[in-house]
């Protein structure tokens, strides 16, 4: 017997966007696992965000795809609400209504950082009484940047102020009556519990994303070319893929101090060493704003780092780590960030060094894999207070032979694989129908 479940997600392929992953590298095993998946999104012209078509290859073609129109980003921007949440939700209420009325659906599923789209999750239950899951990616009420004094909130602070403002409405109704809440981050369900009441222990499943073995799989065939460096230059290119952010300062701040302390002891080592910095800013080309180069120039060493803010294609991406001769991670000072970037970086098979925050999921997970180093801090760490052992790791990276592989504990890293996480989610939804009695 199997069961259907309309998945809500306004980011979808040929979308290049990080909080589809975990849908799209679902879609292939869900059947298995007993469901039927529909998907509801935004058409593509809808959204602002890299076109990537060779991302739409990688669903199942007889997933069925609904897609809705959006109202215009020009239109909406001068009434300062532009965000793709609030100009889909009238769309997309409307063809969810259609839908829930005319098939058959067993459950929700909303996978997304477009928050204001779980709301849907509430109404629809009262109108239809289809249970509802939530997966939360990102922490959608949160006073991280009001607590720091440093870190500049993404779109500035009056944006992100705003943004805050509709999250602390909105946020109460979306989870008011969801039947499982999945998060990528164990501090999520603690935060929520402590935030409403009703939210009972057994209704959090901490999930994190499932690593996409079957991307890197079909790469060479895809015959994926990346203009960041050329892997046959003679240099050893040593690359982070993912977002910038002050709250990566510390992070950077230690690494980049490691590097120049070791270069005055041993210069000729780095002259072949270059880092690359990619998709570090969410903003368009235009805007998008540097975050570690500066402070490679404040700490002279310039020289070696290059940084491209704009993001690229996914599978451009994925290239850069299999072509790179080395990987970086680098974490923030928030202890609730983990890094689904992390599964793509072990399954690149390159030498890993991170540097993270002690109580990240991710430093357990490359631990436990033996995939790479890890490096950690505290909320009161200083990067003087790490130069030791990042000299230390620096300098084993360096004596790494040329296309060294790590050897990976692969029994510990299959829990971690998509298909294992898809059977979770499914564990996770035939759970939510035996509840509902």
């Amino acid at each position: 017997m199997s069961y259907k479940v309309l998945i809500v997600s306004p980011h979808f392929p040929p979308i290049n966007a990080a909080d589809h992953q975990r849908i799209r590298m679902s879609l292939p095993y869900m059947e298995e696992f007993g469901w039927e998946a529909h998907v509801l999104t935004v058409r593509p012209d809808c959204v602002f965000g890299v076109n990537e078509p060779l991302l739409e290859k990688t669903v199942p073609q007889k997933i069925p795809v609904t897609r809705t129109g959006a109202l215009s980003i020009e239109k909406t921007r001068r009434l300062g609400m532009s965000s793709l949440g609030w100009r889909s939700f009238p769309q997309l209420l409307a063809v969810g209504n259609r839908l829930l009325r005319e098939q058959k659906f067993d459950l929700v599923y909303f996978s997304t950082t477009i928050f204001d789209a779980m709301v849907l999750g509430a109404i629809w239950y009262r109108r239809f009484g289809i249970p509802y899951v939530l997966d939360f990616q990102d922490p959608w009420l949160s006073d991280y940047y009001q607590n720091s004094k440093t870190a500049r909130p993404p779109g500035g602070r009056l944006k992100y102020g705003f943004s805050q403002l509709q999250a602390k409405l909105l946020e109460p109704i979306g989870v008011s009556a969801a039947s499982h809440i999945i998060s990528v981050s164990p501090a999520y369900p603690k935060i929520l519990q402590q935030r409403y009441s009703h939210l009972r222990p057994e209704q959090f499943t901490v999930l994190p994303f499932g690593a996409p073995e079957q991307d890197f799989a079909s790469l060479p065939a895809l015959d994926v070319q990346q203009s960041i460096f050329n892997p046959d230059d003679g240099k050893r290119h040593w690359v982070y893929v993912g977002r910038g952010g002050d709250d990566m300062a510390l992070a950077l701040r230690s690494l980049f101090l490691g590097i120049k302390c070791d270069r005055l002891k041993n210069p000729q080592v780095w002259d072949s060493i270059r880092l690359h910095f990619i998709g570090t800013s969410y903003a368009p080309k235009e805007h998008a704003i540097k975050t570690a180069e500066p402070i490679a120039q404040e700490l002279g060493i310039a020289d070696l780092v290059t940084e491209h803010p704009v993001r690229i294609p996914y599978f451009e991406a994925i290239k850069v780590l299999t072509d790179s001769s080395a990987i970086l991670l680098i974490g923030s000072n928030d202890s609730t960030y983990t890094a689904s970037k992390l599964y793509p970086c072990i399954l690149a098979r390159k030498p890993i060094l991170a540097v993270f925050h002690q109580q990240s999921s991710v430093v357990e997970i490359l631990r436990q894999s033996q995939a790479g180093e890890a490096i950690t801090f505290n909320s009161n760490s200083q990067p003087e207070d790490l130069l030791g052992e990042v000299t230390t790791a620096l300098q084993k990276l360096l004596s790494l032979p040329h296309g060294y592989i790590p050897e990976t504990n692969w029994s510990a890293f299959k829990p971690y694989t998509a298909r294992e996480m898809t059977r979770k989610q499914c564990e996770i939804f035939d759970q939510c129908l035996a509840s509902q009695g």
